[in-house]
């Protein structure tokens, strides 16, 4: 039964085979839990090996100011006064795509995204300018905070942050 579903699936985990063949197994009067089941793939050598992909999103090593970290402290009481950027990366089929993500940290709205073919700074550009279009509040003080990726550092990108009269604060070296 599970060399027939792995030739249709040959990806398919553990816990979601267990799912497909339990009913199959119990009306055979076999009972067979997860983690048995587990075993037996990995005593027979069908466990399916997961192949995790690490995509490096933050170049820091870079001649452009780095900005010193200005929420190390800081209790976040009401939105717009923090802003969090991050950039991750989504697998689509055999490439990547970068979504860049502003985040109001009070509200944990998704206040600006953006997903790119590639790191340029175009990405997080582009889901500034949606983050400023969503403010609400444009007589409070903010902060956007993210780490010392290229992409962040900028020229065009500080500009836009100083223009807006943002705040930039940035994660020290080795923070996550």
């Amino acid at each position: 039964m599970v060399a027939t579903i792995r030739r249709e699936l040959p990806k398919i985990g553990t816990p979601k085979l267990h799912h497909m063949i339990k009913e199959p197994l119990k009306k055979q009067g076999i009972k067979l839990g997860r983690d048995s089941l587990h075993k037996l793939l990995l005593n027979n050598g069908l466990i399916v090996k997961n192949k995790k992909r690490y995509v490096i999103t933050t170049d820091s090593n870079h001649w452009m100011k780095k900005y010193p970290n200005l929420i190390k402290n800081l209790v976040v009481t009401e939105a717009e006064q923090l802003w969090v950027s991050d950039i991750t990366y989504i697998v689509v089929e055999d490439d990547f795509c970068f979504l860049s993500l502003i985040t109001d940290a009070y509200s944990k709205q998704i206040m600006g995204y953006c997903l790119y073919p590639t790191l340029e700074a175009i990405g997080t550009i582009k889901a500034l300018e949606m983050a400023l279009s969503q403010r609400m509040k444009t007589h409070t003080n903010l902060i956007h905070h993210s780490d010392r990726g290229t992409q962040y550092c900028c020229n065009a990108y500080v500009s836009i942050l100083k223009e807006e009269n943002i705040a930039i604060s940035m994660t020290e070296k080795g923070d996550p």
